[in-house]
């Protein structure tokens, strides 16, 4: 008798454990198990896609949405509190900290790989290289026209296509490439970095930006794909180059040397006020696999020293 009360009380016990872990919103997922959403800048699809696939074939209860979205997107659903962690090419501004100081959480950053911007053209255009003051004085809008910078060109009035107005490669060059933060008239949206891609193949006067990201993973059919219908920009910072030797395009090893100029970082950023999946998925990203995944990808890991080999 003795030992029947025992058990029910500890049954009792444990119902009212399990009751209490249950009640009310508390999260129940941990570093390596539950679900979550995280909100993911479009322009990095191709390689958080290839993290989180990786890393739920690792931890088998652990279940990652990614919603690809616009960064300006991006920033809402985190300021909102529509997720927790965010993957994004830039930090908080101080207008954005100061929501999170309000509610009295302190965004962690974790910086994951160093990305950057392609310059993309038809194949038929014959001007594949191009200096920095050339390319800001076309997002300045003083140089409309291909003959303009090259006086033998047979083109006509560039076109500049983004993938989204609301995309972080045009918030990039508005606050990289510009002297006003603003974009010409001659500047067009596409839907999609595919619909992109396209409008670069079947029109010779434009000139595409997009995240390296989709052209740069030799392994990946897409980008493979990508490449052949399009040629990527070699640019230098020489005003003046002498020799093509001076142009660099986005190859992972001029990246990882600051050769190639329109460089950014990729972040991870949580607002977890505990250690959650959010935080193991960060972490995992962080260490050696998942920068291993970067390395292969074509960017250039955070956290790990890349060899480049010289060959003569």
């Amino acid at each position: 008798m003795k030992n029947r009360i025992c058990a029910a009380l500890l049954a009792m016990g444990v119902a009212a454990l399990v009751g209490c872990n249950n009640s009310g919103n508390a999260p129940t997922d941990t570093p390596t198990s539950g679900k979550i959403s995280i909100s993911v800048d479009e322009s990095f699809q191709p390689i958080i896609e290839t993290q989180v696939s990786t890393f739920e074939g690792i931890y088998k209860y652990a279940d990652i949405t990614a919603n690809y979205r616009p960064e300006g997107q991006v920033v809402k659903d985190l300021l909102n509190d529509s997720t927790r962690i965010a993957v994004l090419s830039r930090e908080l501004t101080p207008e954005e900290k100061e929501v999170f100081d309000k509610k009295q959480l302190v965004p962690r950053y974790t910086k994951i790989a160093i990305d950057a911007i392609a310059i993309i053209v038809n194949r038929n255009n014959p001007d594949s290289l191009l200096t920095l003051e050339q390319l800001r004085n076309v997002f300045d809008g003083k140089v409309k026209s291909w003959q303009q910078l090259n006086g033998k060109s047979n083109l006509k009035d560039i076109t500049i296509v983004f993938d989204n107005n609301n995309s972080s490669t045009a918030r990039y060059v508005k606050d990289s490439l510009t002297t006003n933060h603003t974009l010409p008239q001659n500047t067009f949206a596409s839907d999609s970095h595919k619909a992109l891609i396209d409008y670069v193949t079947q029109n010779e006067n434009a000139l595409g930006v997009i995240g390296v990201n989709w052209i740069s993973d030799l392994d990946d059919t897409t980008a493979i794909g990508f490449q052949k219908r399009i040629k990527v920009v070699g640019i230098s910072t020489d005003p003046a180059p002498l020799s093509t030797e001076s142009y660099y395009q986005p190859y992972q090893a001029y990246i990882a040397q600051g050769k190639y100029p329109l460089l950014r970082y990729l972040y991870i950023i949580s607002t977890e006020g505990r250690t959650g999946l959010g935080t193991g998925f960060a972490a995992y990203v962080a260490g050696d696999k998942g920068q291993r995944i970067i390395l292969k990808s074509g960017l250039v890991p955070a956290t790990m020293p890349v060899r480049v080999v010289g060959l003569n």
